[in-house]
């Protein structure tokens, strides 16, 4: 339940009060506790801190909370306009799992399961639920925010997203074939995917299932400190589970498919919209907002499947849904009946621990328009970069060291990318 506190500022400022803990008497696990610290630093240097939550797929279901915060007491408005200010991102990928999303909250997103840990839990003597899963994604916090928005008048779980590594080690190597994992006790060598990761009454993490990711990209409008600050504090920013590759997301109402064939779309996207991380603006008339988005893969990585735009919504009952849609994909493959588009294909060979880019695209992009847009209705968007399979890091280490691929384990997996949702309000 920890975050990680990022400073605009210097040593000067930074410096200037001793760094929050978790630890009494002077510390707390309490991230309202957090908050008032983080207030009374800008208060007192005049300098600038935000904080993004630590990836929630083990919190005991007390990541995203609905009703009742961190001390059992009910949400009020002061706990859902503090998280609001302090925790512009959301962790959403790293080395203990994936945390966009479950098969058991999106059943019918076909790539919903991908690096799955839900066996353990801060407290090991505590079985998961399926209600602790409501509490710990990102997709359904997202949707969540809509709901308590609706009651108390802010949303607090308006996030962005960015991906991390979790790893102790100080290496950025969040990618299958360089994966250096958590700490030196899981540094690459035959015997490391035998470690246990966390052991429990109710089941047990294999060493294997440390996830290779993930990282954060951010777009700043240059490399410094207070720009890229800038850049995280209005959500500009999306998350890989490892890939470096580029992704731009924006939202309008007046976006046209002339505007993705440019070879520098953001002008368009920043002239007629606004980017990742924002609201949509005031519409004019009744017209559904267009969405332009384009990714570039990885220049040493794997081409593109495809790109999908994930949308979520809360209805008059107040209930929220969600719906993935395939908007753009590499090849002439065409939906089938079911509205599915057929599979990538899949180029690894287990034996070497190779791919090839013979499938795929370099790039892809596209203009898209909500076929099923309701003006009456909060919604978010958010896109989803899904790249071709590739060899997962425990196929990498079966080929180096010459031992068997782990029971369970899967031979290739699909990187993707997150970006930061776009908002649509009726008031907006």
């Amino acid at each position: 339940m920890h975050r990680v506190v990022i400073y605009r500022d210097d040593a000067d400022k930074a410096s200037q009060l001793v760094a929050y803990t978790t630890t009494p008497p002077l510390g707390s696990t309490n991230p309202r506790d957090l908050w008032k610290w983080m207030a009374t630093y800008e208060e007192k240097t005049g300098g600038n801190v935000l904080a993004i939550a630590h990836n929630g797929n083990l919190s005991n279901g007390i990541m995203f909370p609905l009703e009742a915060q961190y001390d059992g007491t009910a949400l009020d408005e002061a706990y859902v306009t503090q998280r609001n200010l302090w925790e512009p991102l959301y962790e959403a990928t790293q080395i203990k799992g994936d945390g966009e999303t479950h098969p058991f909250l999106s059943p019918d997103d076909e790539f919903a399961d991908f690096e799955r840990w839900d066996v353990g839990n801060l407290d090991l003597s505590e079985q998961k639920t399926d209600a602790m899963l409501s509490s710990e994604y990102a997709r359904e916090a997202l949707k969540r925010g809509m709901v308590i928005e609706q009651k108390l008048g802010t949303n607090p779980y308006k996030f962005g997203m960015i991906g991390a590594t979790d790893s102790h080690t100080s290496l950025s190597t969040a990618q299958e074939d360089n994966f250096f994992g958590k700490h030196t006790g899981y540094e690459p060598g035959p015997t490391r995917m035998e470690h246990p990761m966390i052991k429990s009454d109710f089941g047990q993490i294999e060493g294997w299932q440390t996830s290779a990711s993930g990282l954060a990209g951010v777009w700043a409008t240059e490399n410094t400190r207070e720009a890229i600050f800038d850049a995280m504090s209005r959500k500009e920013v999306y998350a890989t589970t490892g890939s470096r590759m580029s992704v731009r997301f924006f939202g309008g109402w007046d976006y046209a498919p002339e505007d993705i064939n440019s070879r520098s779309p953001a002008f368009a996207g920043y002239m007629k919209g606004v980017p990742m991380g924002a609201d949509l603006p005031r519409r004019a008339g009744n017209k559904a907002p267009s969405f332009m988005v384009y990714a570039l893969r990885d220049p040493i990585g794997a081409n593109l499947d495809r790109i999908q735009i994930v949308k979520g919504w809360l209805d008059a009952d107040g209930k929220t849904h969600e719906k993935i849609y395939d908007v753009t994909w590499s090849g002439d493959r065409k939906p089938g009946k079911d509205g599915k588009l057929p599979a990538v294909g899949n180029t690894v060979d287990a034996n070497t621990a190779n791919f090839t880019n013979t499938i795929g695209s370099s790039e892809l992009g596209t203009v898209w328009t909500d076929p099923a847009f309701a003006p009456e209705q909060k919604a978010f968007y958010y896109a989803r970069v899904i790249e071709i399979p590739t060899p997962r890091w425990s196929t990498y280490d079966a080929f180096r060291f010459d031992i068997p691929i782990p029971k369970g384990a899967p031979v290739s997996i699909q990187e993707r990318a997150y970006t930061s949702p776009i908002w649509y309000s009726p008031k907006g």
